[in-house]
């Protein structure tokens, strides 16, 4: 099995995604089929021993649409400018259409040669030339709703085209009774309300067009935040190269103020890099020889030579960019709704427009009226608004968690995620931050406390055991120079030795003091570290004890904050770990987690994953390793760190970049808004339906209230409008 995503050209309501989408689903090979309204895209899945993509645009082009190849990046589009200037001109054509029409019924000063009384000929004729040019302005629409019919695909451009054309050939009749003398014709004349009709989908598209080009900014910046061009070194001499230019394995050079063109590791040099547009940290980050590098980075202040590792698809940017547009073109259970009864709302509505244009023949009505009711139920019942209310929504909240560091990989999550009554937490790399840093430091000494941890963080700099890299991240962060060493030791298992100022300094364990014979005081402090779980580090200077400190790998800031926020929302959490009793129980006292399930398997952990669900509880589980993976599979949502394994991250739903896990609240409160926005959404294209056909079709005439297919088709542009604007609150939230 293959998966394709294809630009798709000439969709424009949901009538049009849903039956393309249904075409597709029915042909010989292809396996399962999205189509995107929004996205203007198809995600196809096709047995390539059957078909391959000629034969899948084949498809698209009988169902009357277009592929436009393989859907590559995100694109806004490019016809806004010049779609801007034809809706200006066409603009204007439409007032003097108005004027020639309708001035004479609100007593507007008339030109003799076109008025309708006098010079009935010259007034149809005039309406007719502009009308014309209408249809040829709108002749996509036309043509689309006549191949969607010839296809049995009906859609908004077939309720329009019907209608218009409808409208068209009655008024070419009386343009003929006209010419041959019959004068009362002339209040027969239906030309304007063709090309109204015209004129305000054409504006409602363009309105439609600018709202998806809106939602598509946040993901479309991605694309944009790697270079286009870059410096290679090749045999020592430096070329510059377009992005596509570069092979894995090229040593790319970054000087200060470039961004980093593709994915790779440091092979040379030093320099701090802005990389908060993917981890969200708002400070530089020290990248050195080995530090792996993402492209789109800025480089602040250093020469960088580093090896091209992802280039292209597989690069970070170039994997967010993909998982967005994936999620995008998965359907929430709810957009089913839409899409199912848009599959059945066009033909009806037809039928509706079909039976009420005989029913007032049949009553004694003229032609006229009838066939304007029948135009006034196609324009006025154009699923606009019902198309839009789900993708719309859908989309901009997917944009609305990209740029809050929340990757989602199906669409489906965002309904989802708003169910979620137990979350389950890993330990390690999940609640802590997975690797050792200072929990606690006792100080014996009149040395300050910085000046402190930069005496152990110096000692220590020259050595490679995990501990010391807890007192070199503390340097970095705090920006302590490394002081000089001299007659560095290093002394397995016990510690190491150097000389600061010509001061002995020892840091290592208990051991290394019994070793040297030194005075231990302070046996009762280690032992209640230790008890805190605490990894512990004696300092000695000059052969005394001026420090006891404690290695942990401790919490996340904000766990507490978040732990604390599910329980105040009624979501259980539980922490499921494979550590020990002891430590895990520490662990979640400290942050507020009252159920544990420590010394667990990683069999286990999807075990417990299984008897929760069982229990009819919506579980969520958070983890980031490769032990959390068939448990992040087996859970309802599975979320993974981003500084977890590249396996977790395959077996979860949704990827945290920011490693901030109060996005998991805000994941669940985006949820919550989007479905309470697509409920609105569809709540007021369906009570626009509802409340429009039965005014179309005069039920109300009785008491006064009535429509034309000019007003229908301004209604409908509303409807749409109304629907755009709630969807794009959910930025503003």
């Amino acid at each position: 099995m293959k998966k394709i995503i294809l630009a798709i050209d000439g969709m424009t309501c949901s009538a049009c995604s849903n039956g393309l989408e249904k075409y597709l689903n029915k042909q010989n090979g292809i396996v399962n089929c999205s189509v995107n309204l929004v996205m203007a895209n198809a995600t196809i899945e096709y047995d390539e021993k059957i078909l391959d993509i000629e034969k899948i645009e084949e498809f698209i082009k009988q169902a009357g649409f277009k592929s436009l190849g393989e859907f590559k990046e995100i694109k806004l589009d490019e016809k806004s400018k010049k779609e801007k200037v034809k809706l200006i001109i066409f603009s204007i054509l439409a007032v003097i259409l108005m004027y020639i029409s309708m001035g004479h019924m609100v007593n507007l000063p008339t030109l003799e040669i076109i008025n309708p009384h006098t010079n009935g000929i010259n007034y149809a004729i005039s309406l007719l030339i502009l009308t014309i040019a209408f249809m040829a302005y709108g002749f996509d629409i036309l043509k689309n709703g006549y191949k969607n019919l010839i296809h049995r695909v009906p859609n908004m451009d077939t309720l329009v085209g019907i209608g218009v054309i409808s409208s068209f050939l009655y008024s070419l009749y009386s343009l003929y009774m006209i010419l041959n003398g019959v004068h009362s014709y002339t209040m027969n004349l239906y030309f304007e309300s063709a090309a109204f009709v015209i004129y305000f989908v054409k504006l409602g598209r363009y309105i439609d067009r600018i709202s998806k080009d809106k939602t598509k900014e946040a993901i479309s910046k991605l694309v944009k935040i790697t270079p286009d061009k870059a410096v290679v070194k090749i045999d020592g001499i430096e070329k510059q190269v377009t992005l596509d230019e570069i092979n894995k394995g090229d040593i790319v050079i970054s000087r200060p103020g470039e961004k980093i063109a593709v994915d790779g590791q440091i092979i040379l040099g030093r320099a701090h890099l802005d990389e908060s547009f993917i981890t969200g940290e708002s400070k530089p980050v020290l990248k050195e020889v080995s530090s792996k590098v993402i492209a789109g980075s800025m480089n602040y202040d250093g020469y960088l030579e580093y090896r091209a590792e992802k280039i292209g698809k597989e690069s970070t940017i170039s994997e967010i960019v993909k998982l967005v547009i994936e999620a995008s073109n998965t359907k929430a259970p709810i957009a089913k709704i839409a899409d199912k009864v848009s599959g059945y709302f066009v033909p009806a509505v037809i039928l509706i427009a079909i039976v009420t244009f005989f029913i007032y023949l049949i009553i004694g009505q003229s032609f006229s009226v009838a066939l304007s009711t029948f135009v006034t139920i196609l324009v006025v019942a154009c699923p606009c608004s019902l198309g839009l209310a789900t993708p719309l929504a859908i989309v901009i909240s997917e944009g609305l968690c990209a740029s809050n560091g929340i990757l989602v990989k199906k669409s489906e999550i965002l309904e989802n995620a708003r169910k979620v009554n137990t979350v389950v937490f890993d330990k390690t790399g999940t609640l802590t931050y997975g690797k050792l840093k200072i929990a606690e430091v006792l100080n014996y000494s009149d040395i300050d406390y910085n000046g402190l941890l930069q005496l152990v963080g110096s000692v220590e700099s020259k050595s490679t055991h995990p501990i010391g890299k807890a007192f070199m991240d503390y340097l970095e962060k705090n920006k302590l120079p490394i002081l000089e060493i001299d007659e560095f030791e290093n002394i397995v298992g016990l510690g190491i030795i150097g000389k600061i100022k010509n001061e002995n300094i020892i840091v290592g364990n208990s051991k290394i003091l019994k070793k040297y014979e030194i005075d231990n005081p302070y046996i009762q402090e280690e032992k209640k570290l230790a008890e805190d779980g605490n990894s512990i580090v004696y300092v000695v200077k000059q052969n005394k004890i001026i420090a006891l400190i404690g290695v942990n790998d401790i919490v996340r800031d904000n766990a507490k904050t978040v732990i604390d926020n599910l329980n105040k929302n009624r979501i259980e959490t539980i922490m499921l770990t494979g550590d020990n009793e002891k430590t895990a129980d520490k662990i979640a006292k400290e942050i507020g987690i009252t159920k544990v399930i420590s010394n667990v398997l990683p069999s286990e952990k999807t075990n417990m994953i299984k008897k929760l669900k069982e229990q009819n509880k919506f579980v969520m589980m958070c983890g980031d390793g490769i032990n959390d993976s068939p448990a992040l599979a087996s859970s309802d949502i599975g979320v993974s760190v981003n500084s977890g394994t590249d396996i977790a991250m395959d077996s979860s739903d949704v990827i945290l970049t920011k490693n901030d896990l109060s996005s998991i609240i805000n994941l669940i409160n985006i949820s919550k808004r989007t479905i309470k926005n697509i409920k609105q959404n569809l709540f007021w294209a369906f009570f626009y339906n509802c409340l429009m056909i039965p005014i179309a079709i005069g039920i109300l005439k009785p008491i006064g209230i009535s429509i034309n297919p000019m007003i229908a088709s301004i209604a409908m542009v509303f409807s749409s409008i109304t629907v755009i604007l709630n969807a794009l609150r959910l930025k503003k939230q």
